[in-house]
């Protein structure tokens, strides 16, 4: 099938409703400058993330005397089983997931310093796999993650100009980062569902990028150009080493984000533009006491529901016939619409740090959606048509809707866009969880309409400087008729060894 150009997701340049010129003229009063250091504002949450590797951040630190080489290699070894639903509402079209994967992976992420001034940081992971119906040997074996690859200098103090591929992050939550613009399609072949981690352990894009670090202000623009059209949805188990571009770099973006410190408040606003259409946003935290942070992450833009977008999407890469009906719509109104995550941090004297978070997104899935989403699924598996209001009827012979309503989900998926409405988060990180050097990690993702979660728990035990020892299991729970209790996958295993250099 060839591709096939359809009109752009969103409409031209937005006019903005008054809620969000108040709303963006209030982060900007709190904090004109525009915005530097993506991850300046992780630091305001006490919590126990895995620290950004070196040249992460805008603060460079210099190599050791004599070195010109700093960064992290390890090797692991992962070893996962998962149970698969066998009762969907909604048939799951073929492939079905792996039940078990065996996953040798090797991870760099180094740092080369050229000057005082200047370095070249790489990071990514080489994989070897071998899974469920993939075979061995075949191309599908070996696979290479190329993460990061880009040279920075600083002409001036506190200026820093950088050039490559970048993983460029914003936000302030854990859960859902709604100003994290650049997330889009850039997880591939995650061994944890933790979006914390998912951050960090992903493609970057293809960009050029300038900063500026003040003492009380900061600003950076970025600009990621359109290099191929974008790829369609899916996951090529034979990928090896392509870079991906079409997944990072198929339209062009640009990205402006400043910061200013305003008392106990670290406000940051943040404008981004893609192929002409744009987003506003903004993050804000505060403490509130010793061990307590609040934070609150809000982008808006005009924008289409994510229903209509993935059909749209689809047919624009050549995965839906442009004269097909679409199977669900949301009334393919393009209109001003948020995205919202509200949250709390708290650090025991344990060393335990909770996150609370409210997720809220405008363009998800409601109530109705999800029936029709489900009726329409059920009418596919029993091969008759439906008449329910908004539901498209079968297409004829051979057929099959199932395939494109789970194009829907994996289109929100790719997008890392939750299809909820309303959701809730909470994560727990536990250090020394009863005896030294022992660490728990996990965390609840609800579906606040139905009750739904995804869950994971994680425990990690550093035996020595070099080697550390982890489990991880998840799952989902839920109705047949609900977000996460429709998921192929029910629950999951993963066994894991790390050899650190």
């Amino acid at each position: 099938m060839t591709m096939r150009d359809v009109p752009h997701l969103n409409g031209d340049v937005p006019h903005l409703p008054r809620r969000a010129w108040l709303l963006l003229a209030a982060l900007a009063l709190a904090g004109p400058a525009l915005a530097a250091d993506e991850d300046k504002d992780l630091d305001l949450i006490p919590q126990t993330v895995p620290a950004p590797a070196a040249g992460e951040t805008n603060a460079r630190e210099p190599n050791p005397p004599g070195s010109k080489f700093s960064g992290r290699v390890f090797i692991q070894n992962a070893l996962g089983f998962t149970s698969l639903r066998d009762d969907l509402l909604v048939p799951f079209p073929p492939p079905l997931p792996p039940r078990w994967e065996e996953r040798l992976l090797a991870d760099a992420r180094i740092e080369w310093s050229l000057a005082p001034d200047a370095f070249v940081l790489y990071s990514g992971r080489l994989n070897l796999l071998a899974e469920e119906n993939l075979g061995f040997p075949n191309r599908g074996n070996v696979t290479h993650d190329w993460r990061e690859l880009y040279a920075s200098v600083e002409p001036r103090p506190r200026d820093y100009l950088d050039a490559g591929r970048i993983n460029l992050k914003s936000g302030v939550a854990l859960g859902f980062n709604p100003t994290d613009f650049f997330r889009a399609r850039a997880v591939v072949d995650p061994l944890t569902a933790d979006p914390s981690a998912l951050r960090e352990d992903r493609l970057g894009a293809l960009m050029v990028r300038a900063q500026h670090v003040g003492e009380g202000a900061s600003v950076s623009a970025a600009f990621a150009p359109r290099v191929t059209d974008p790829a369609p949805i899916g996951t090529d188990p034979y990928r090896g080493f392509d870079p991906l571009f079409d997944h990072t770099n198929g339209s062009n973006r640009w990205l402006l984000k400043g910061a200013m410190k305003l008392g106990d408040m670290d406000p940051e606003a943040v404008i981004f533009g893609e192929d002409g259409h744009w987003k506003i946003g903004g993050n804000v935290s505060r403490p509130i006491g010793q061990a307590s942070v609040a934070y609150l992450e809000w982008s808006g833009g005009r924008r289409r529901g994510i229903l209509d977008e993935a059909i749209a999407f689809g047919q624009r890469t050549g995965t839906i016939p442009p004269s097909a009906p679409a199977p669900l719509a949301q009334g393919n109104e393009n209109r001003f619409r948020s995205q919202l995550a509200l949250g709390a941090s708290y650090t025991t004297e344990s060393k335990l740090t909770l996150n609370l978070e409210y997720h809220y997104n405008e363009a998800g899935f409601s109530r109705s959606d999800w029936d029709r989403w489900f009726a329409l699924g059920d009418a596919s598996a029993s091969l008759s048509p439906r008449s329910d209001p908004g539901v498209s009827p079968r297409r004829g012979p051979g057929s099959d809707l199932s395939q494109e309503l789970w194009y829907i989900r994996g289109y929100a998926s790719d997008f890392q866009e939750p299809l909820y409405r309303h959701g809730i988060f909470l994560r727990g990180d536990w250090v020394d969880f009863l005896v030294p050097k022992l660490e728990l990690t996990g965390f609840v993702l609800a579906d606040a309409g139905d009750g739904s979660a995804l869950m994971q728990l994680e425990a990690s035990y550093s035996a020595s400087d070099h080697w550390t020892f982890g489990v991880l299991a998840g799952g989902t729970t839920g109705g047949r008729a609900s977000d996460f209790g429709s998921l192929p996958r029910a629950a999951s295993v993963l066994f894991k060894a790390t050899r650190y250099f």
